[in-house]
């Protein structure tokens, strides 16, 4: 068609190909991807800083992503004459080389061969401390304490994440790139439940602009007066969208919530939570006993000296129960149910009260922890659950206790713990003969000679929960409850005795609501709480609680006044607090302890908040690719408004790139519109044009602007997207070829 008319003279020096010299990417630098690729992968590790302490992980990753670049830049500079798979290849394995060796001096050189290349002895102990990493994560307190196991596996993981971004970036695979290492930043906060890191953020956006800039210079169908543009346009918006969005994005609170939520983590820092300036509430009961009871969601037994960290034990099935009671039949046992519907907290653990023995009304996501009897879940969340728990509880007299040994199995006391805890702990122990009497005159002392304080330890410098912080708490005499509970567990250690302290919540408040004849109890985020048990033979774990001004003391009455306290040892006395609110009562409830208790007809309101701004999230990620594409698109049309043919001709191939319409490097602007014409049904008249503009680009010694060529390319666009079914027209628009392909030309 277009082959009869004879083509203008070639000017010197023209490009006989039009097509292929204007779609081919030009190959960058050897050392360009590296450095790019390394930055890149620098920034994905900066979120690990803030839940894994820093340590000799820090040095063994920056290492590894050193090496990984280094040896890139090598394998690209000894390789570069061969063919381009080849020298990926040969690059690739270079740079796993590398990283093995150097990852294998670095952590497990007693085990490897000349210190530097691994044997099967060195393979064991990596698994070995690959598994020791998991517990330690599974079962750790960000921020994590930095240890050998950490440093292996972190080290393995960004040794794969550096070559794998390396690679990426040299074949241009931009898109790809910017999910990949996204997603590696953001995974820490993901799992962790952590605050958004808005450096992070701004980082990542930053690199997601150079990584677009790179990816436009290196590709020769971008147009160059507006690939700049492209990239900046696309890293402002993603800057302002972190800048704008990202706070009140709720990574940190799940779906099921209303209003603010309250995530808790089983450790000892509950200042935060505490000093919030709104409390929200966060649970609310129904219990068939007379009044509501402490509800606790981990146990801490483990003191480091510097913090005290969750116990790990033997987890099961919910339907299996808790396992056998702890103390002896002779014991008199008070038995309740409490139903229990959470409402704010984001949390994976349950609030439940102590002793458990037959929880109801969630699915099989959760498990019992027999050993400290609470319940955990790897994959659920709290907020929204409603459910029963059977509890039974040693209530002994006073004689039964004051005989029983607070003795068993103990953690030794940490080591170079300052002297005045135990010295203390002597001094107000002094005129007590029992184990339990002893307790007794440590629980009285700290409500009476010490104050109750949120701002304090702040201001005076010791808000926190280590053996310094401890020391200086027994000197100013006042904290909180995180204080108090450290100081009486530390002080019962030095006396021998086995102790832990306990996360959860403090006794509920009546309200004036009812469910049948049961008072709904509400909790609220500010009753988050700490206190510390200790271990009697014959009777299990006693909890006391020593934080002044807060909560039921522990005591026990005497045989001759009847013996026992009513409710066991953490009974507090009910206080009402009338409001008008709805109800967000507990569905189950103690005549029905044994029905699932999920659903009812006082269901809370789910505020949408959440809901929304996490689908603009998802659905801006999922447009991202798209938007790019439409934003080239548009740049394109208004140059060729303006007459630039390349301009023009470069937004044809992308959106046949784009279709999967086969194309060649070989092709003329007029082998292609013959093709085009024949098998697409394109207009012959605007292809005309097109081709005619393009030829006299190219080839006419006198380089001049065509006419409009908007509409003729926009023709043009039309009947080729019209030539296509509708999943390929929906592929082109959300993942279009042209960039997830690394803005390389498709060669078929």
């Amino acid at each position: 068609m277009f082959d009869s008319v004879a083509k203008p003279a070639a000017a010197p020096g023209a490009r006989a190909d039009v097509t292929s010299a204007a779609t081919a990417s030009r190959r960058p630098g050897p050392v360009g991807p590296s450095i790019l690729g390394a930055a890149a992968t620098l920034v994905a590790m900066w979120p690990y800083t803030s839940v894994i302490a820093p340590g000799m992980w820090t040095f063994v990753v920056v290492a590894v992503i050193i090496v990984a670049a280094l040896s890139g830049i090598i394998g690209r500079v000894l390789f570069g004459r061969l063919r381009d798979g080849i020298r990926d290849l040969l690059t690739l394995l270079l740079q796993l080389a590398a990283t093995t060796i150097a990852c294998t001096a670095m952590l497990v050189s007693e085990t490897a061969l000349f210190g530097i290349f691994p044997t099967t002895t060195s393979v064991r102990l990596i698994g070995l401390r690959l598994q020791q990493a998991i517990d330690e994560i599974a079962g750790g307190v960000a921020p994590i304490a930095a240890s050998i196991p950490l440093a292996v596996a972190l080290g393995l993981l960004f040794a794969v994440v550096a070559i794998l971004v390396d690679q990426l970036v040299s074949h241009r695979l931009i898109v790809l790139t910017v999910l990949f290492t996204s997603l590696v930043g953001v995974l820490p906060m993901l799992v962790s439940f952590g605050a958004i890191n808005i450096v992070w953020f701004l980082l990542q956006a930053v690199m997601i602009l150079l990584i677009l800039r790179f990816g436009a210079r290196h590709d020769r169908r971008s147009p160059r007066q507006s690939s700049y543009l492209i990239a900046s346009a696309a890293g402002v918006t993603v800057i302002a969208l972190t800048i704008v969005a990202t706070p009140a994005l709720p990574l940190g609170s799940p779906l099921p919530g209303t209003g603010p939520m309250l995530t808790v983590r089983a450790d000892l820092r509950l200042g935060d939570d505490l000093r919030r300036p709104e409390s929200v509430q966060a649970l609310t009961l129904v219990t068939s006993g007379s009044t509501p009871p402490y509800l606790r969601l981990a146990t801490l037994s483990r003191f480091d000296g510097e913090v005290w960290r969750p116990d790990r034990a033997d987890l099961q099935p919910l339907d299996q129960g808790f396992g056998e009671r702890e103390w002896a039949e002779s014991v008199d046992s008070v038995e309740r149910r409490v139903s229990i519907r959470v409402l704010n907290v984001s949390s994976d653990r349950l609030p439940v009260p102590y002793a458990a023995e037959k929880l109801t009304g969630v699915d099989g996501g959760w498990q019992s922890m027999p050993f400290n009897r609470t319940v955990v879940s790897r994959t659920e969340d709290a907020a929204g659950a409603d459910y029963t728990v059977r509890t039974a509880t040693a209530d002994p007299t006073l004689e039964q206790i004051r005989r029983a040994s607070a003795s068993g199995d103990t953690a030794a006391p940490a080591e170079g713990l300052p002297p005045i805890i135990a010295e203390t702990a002597r001094e107000v122990t002094a005129g007590a003969d029992t184990d339990y009497d002893k307790l007794i005159a440590m629980q009285d002392w700290f409500r009476s000679e010490f104050s109750y304080s949120l701002d304090a330890p702040v201001e005076e410098g010791f808000d926190g929960t280590g053996a310094d912080a401890v020391a200086t708490f027994l000197e100013k005499r006042t904290g909180y409850c995180v204080h108090f509970a450290g100081a009486f567990a530390l002080m019962a250690q030095s006396l021998g005795m086995p102790v832990r302290i306990v996360i959860g919540y403090l006794p509920g408040t009546a309200t004036d609501q009812k469910r049948d004849d049961d008072i709904i109890y509400s909790v609220s985020s500010d009753q988050l709480h700490s206190w510390p048990e200790v271990y009697f033979a014959g009777l299990g774990w006693v909890p006391f609680e020593p934080t002044a001004t807060l909560g039921v003391p522990t005591d026990f009455a005497s045989e001759a006044d009847g013996g026992g306290s009513g409710e066991g040892p953490d009974a507090p006395t009910p206080t009402v607090s009338p409001g008008a609110t709805p109800s967000d009562a507990p569905t189950g409830g103690p005549d029905r302890a044994d029905e699932q208790s999920i659903g009812g007809s006082e269901l809370q309101t789910l505020d949408p908040t959440p809901i929304l701004l996490t689908s603009l999230a998802v659905l801006l990620i999922v447009l991202l690719p798209g938007l790019v594409r439409l934003t080239r698109r548009m740049l394109r049309t208004s140059r060729a408004r303006g007459g630039d043919a390349m301009a023009a001709w470069q937004e044809l191939a992308d959106t046949m790139l784009d279709l999967g319409l086969p194309m060649h490097d070989a092709d003329t602007a007029r082998t292609r519109a013959d093709a085009l014409i024949s098998a697409r049904g394109a207009d012959p008249a605007a292809m005309g044009v097109l081709v005619d503009a393009v030829e006299q680009r190219s080839y006419a010694r006198t380089k001049t602007l065509a006419g409009d060529l908007a509409a003729p390319l926009h023709t043009v666009l039309t009947q080729l997207q019209s030539s296509v079914s509708g999943r390929q027209r929906a592929k082109a628009r959300m993942l279009p070829a042209s960039l997830l392909q690394g803005l390389k030309f498709r060669r078929r």
